[in-house]
């Protein structure tokens, strides 16, 4: 009753309608903002655009924070499918996000946190949450100014909890998108409350140029940056993206049509390799021309040398020897699903002087027989990687067999373990009928059990082992000598599923070793086979922990048997 009371007093009195909280202790002026957007169309690189003005802000001494605004009502990624939306990828404090966050964190080379993702659905959760607490006093709950105003919430949040000198805000999507009009409008706001000497806005354009007319053409940009505008943004700078060089004319379309000086509208065409994106960006003035529009370009000075040193480094030699590789996986057909195993290995290439060529390989098919095991033999070595589900399950049971049996290198990730360990029950242990309970809860021989902590599980959502963990790396082993011969590394994980502890001494008998564990739980966490050429396996990703010039070890210790073994 009391709490009905306090309602209704606070519903009695005249309110303004404004809804702007601020954090404890944030001052307006001392973190600047770049808010980017896109138009036209999506994927055509505003995430690596986003990543690489942030690895540019990074390298003239500024505190970088990034910052994405995804507007699908899932709560964060985790429930996606890849086919839906690529990779899921983990932070290290288990947020499951989407696949931005890795390429953020990798140019970076910085572990991000919760407060770097927001998705529409956790905004509208938590203004739900509030709602029923009273926390709005009896007002009626509205998009403007709650949702928006919770939005500029979460960005002054981080702003305040990690005192970034600039904050880099992607916003998902294009403007043309009914979600993202209150993440746009939040970020209107935001210039409103900030001051426009804080707030600079970037869109991403496409510049379309359709092969039967032989040239470039601009109204689709011009109409998606009129849609911007029709929002209450005016962009201080515009990219335009497409395939070959910008022409000048299409460039001066696109700033007498936007109000965008045609010093500011940037032409970037298609590279060969990402790593030049950044170089490229900062020879072309970009990072110059935000700072000078936040009026903070002569605080910060940029270090050519250390990033042209920097993109050297992760670029092999023109005549570079090719490492072929096979991904056996179940969602082929999406590139971006295994991105971050692509750029794992493309961390090698630097280091080892080599050029990786990568085909996937479809699970599915060598399940079926569409594809034989044998035409893995094609390849220097063979990944197979994370999964949920039993569609194509027997089909990479198949690959890490044939691997097994025929001294091909391997290197299973998570699920990639799991049937890493079938595969060995089922060849060398005479377990014939071994299996995951995942797969056939009734097996014989379940040598992949649910975890412990997962039986009572229900829902789906951020439910799974998640996140950092400590792996105990055990002496004398091959593990525990590529990583430095540390006892103890944190990887990150994302799995329900976990190694029998029934079957440890029944493996260790037929020669297989379990290089790393839990260090408090009968969880193991790595395999290796010593008798063979390169048979390793995490229920990790390494991969998301992999970065230019520091590729993980496990990633760099395959590519180099497999250069050695190299068809």
């Amino acid at each position: 009753m009391r709490g009905e009371k306090l309602l209704w007093e606070a519903s009695t009195k005249v309110a303004d309608e404004f809804y702007t909280p601020m954090p404890k202790g944030y001052k307006k002026g001392l973190t600047k903002y770049l808010v980017i957007t896109g138009s036209v169309m999506s994927g055509v690189g505003k995430g690596m655009i986003t990543s690489s003005l942030c690895k540019l802000f990074q390298n003239r001494g500024m505190n970088v924070e990034p910052l994405k605004l995804e507007a699908y009502l899932n709560v964060d990624a985790g429930t996606l499918n890849p086919y839906r939306h690529g990779e899921v990828f983990v932070l290290q404090d288990g947020t499951e996000t989407d696949m931005d966050l890795g390429a953020y964190e990798r140019f970076l080379d910085k572990n991000l946190t919760r407060e770097n993702f927001v998705t529409s659905g956790f905004v509208y959760k938590t203004i739900i949450e509030k709602e029923r607490r009273g926390e709005y006093l009896g007002r009626d709950v509205q998009f403007i100014p709650h949702v928006t105003g919770e939005i500029k919430s979460l960005v002054r949040a981080l702003a305040s909890n990690k005192k970034p000198d600039i904050i880099v805000i992607e916003i998902g999507g294009t403007v043309g998108d009914y979600e993202n009009m209150f993440a746009i409008e939040a970020m209107r706001e935001l210039m409103y409350e900030e001051g426009k000497e804080n707030v600079c806005f970037l869109n991403v354009t496409y510049i379309i140029d359709p092969p039967t007319l032989g040239e470039q053409k601009s109204k689709a940009a011009q109409l998606g940056i009129r849609g911007l505008l029709s929002l209450g943004i005016q962009p201080d700078l515009i990219i335009c993206r497409s395939h070959k060089p910008l022409s000048n004319g299409i460039a001066e379309k696109i700033s007498i049509n936007s109000n965008v000086p045609i010093d500011r509208v940037i032409g970037l065409e298609d590279i060969k390799r990402i790593y030049e994106l950044p170089l490229l960006l900062r020879r072309r003035g970009t990072d110059r021309k935000i700072l000078e529009s936040l009026g903070i370009e002569k605080k910060f000075n940029p270090k050519d040398k250390e990033l042209a040193e920097w993109t050297l480094k992760n670029t092999p030699p023109k005549d570079a020897p090719i490492t072929r590789i096979a991904i056996v996986g179940k969602y082929v057909n999406v590139k971006d699903a295994y991105i971050s195993i692509l750029k794992a290995l493309e961390h090698c290439e630097g280091p080892l002087k080599t050029k990786i060529s990568v085909s996937f390989i479809d699970a599915v098919a060598l399940e079926n027989g569409k594809i034989k095991s044998s035409a893995l033999n094609e390849y220097a070595g063979v990944i197979v990687p994370g999964g949920f589900g039993k569609r194509g399950i027997e089909g990479k049971i198949m690959a890490a067999k044939y691997c097994l049996e025929n001294q091909k290198p391997y290197l299973g990730l998570c699920l990639g373990f799991q049937v890493a360990a079938i595969a060995f029950a089922r060849s060398t242990c005479g377990l014939k009928d071994a299996n995951s309970t995942e797969f056939e809860p009734n097996c014989r021989h379940p040598v992949i059990t649910l975890l412990p902590d997962q039986q009572s599980v229900e829902s789906f959502g951020a439910s799974m082992r998640l996140g950092s963990q400590e792996v105990e790396l055990i002496k004398g082993t091959f593990a525990y000598k590529i990583h430095g011969k540390s006892c103890l590394i944190k990887r990150r994980f994302r799995h329900r599923y976990e190694f029998n502890p029934e079957y440890i001494e029944k493996f260790a008998e037929k020669g297989l070793v379990f290089s790393g564990k839990d260090p408090k739980k009968p969880l193991m966490q790595l395999l290796e086979l010593p008798k063979h050429p390169f048979f390793m396996a995490s229920q990790y990703h390494p991969e998301f922990t992999s970065r230019p010039l520091k590729p993980d070890p496990l990633f760099l210790h395959f590519v180099k048997k497999a250069m050695v073994e190299k068809c």
